[in-house]
């Protein structure tokens, strides 16, 4: 089991990163909160999973704790594989994913990528009381009934962001953003991109 690996990373994708251990190179997959803290050239650490199958062996990484054990709480949910498990961190910060399981919040789950109603019923299910009994923040404070919103991060964000400001409705652009981001376009290219296919729906 490989508990963290240290070292410089040398590139960056949409979903993961090469970082280089004294001359090795790992191919490791994390969430967009993990890729948001990643630079070029700088010496980084980083929690990992090894997930191994028949045809292959990935690393998952996570910048803090507190994501790699949602991300061991998250695969041990029947139906929710890694990669599921990666999109819900990079769709909800830790907490906002605790609290909107805790409040049973089935509507804000579903808008995760890979989450369907049954998905988020299951999520509820089976970690409601265990993500009680590990979260300091009480059910019935002010913060814990509010409603949780998907957040995006990087390019695709400040994209979505940008679009909303023009008039676009923030549920129609969320997911053509994301779709169009193959991790090479910068924010500007995003926007140009997003705007001819909008034009095309018109």
């Amino acid at each position: 089991m490989i508990g963290y690996v240290r070292g410089i990373v040398t590139h960056l994708f949409k979903d993961a990163c090469y970082i280089d251990v004294h001359g090795v190179g790992y191919r490791v997959y994390v969430p967009v909160t993990t890729r948001q803290q990643l630079i070029e050239g700088n010496e980084f650490t980083l929690f990992t999973y090894l997930n191994v199958r028949e045809d292959a062996m990935q690393l998952y990484g996570f910048s803090t704790e507190d994501e790699y054990d949602l991300f061991i709480l998250l695969i041990s949910v029947s139906g929710i594989g890694p990669k599921v498990a990666l999109g819900i961190l990079s769709g909800m910060t830790p907490e906002a994913f605790k609290l909107a399981v805790i409040n049973g919040q089935v509507a804000q789950l579903t808008k995760l990528p890979g989450i369907g109603k049954k998905s988020a019923e299951r999520l509820v299910l089976e970690l409601k009381d265990k993500l009680t009994k590990m979260t300091s923040i009480s059910i019935d404070s002010p913060a814990a009934i509010q409603p949780i919103a998907v957040t995006h991060g990087g390019p695709s964000g400040e994209a979505i962001e940008a679009l909303v400001s023009l008039g676009y409705a923030q549920k129609d652009v969320e997911s053509l953003v994301e779709s169009l981001n193959d991790g090479t376009r910068d924010v500007s290219a995003l926007i140009k991109a997003s705007l001819v296919e909008l034009g095309k729906g018109r």
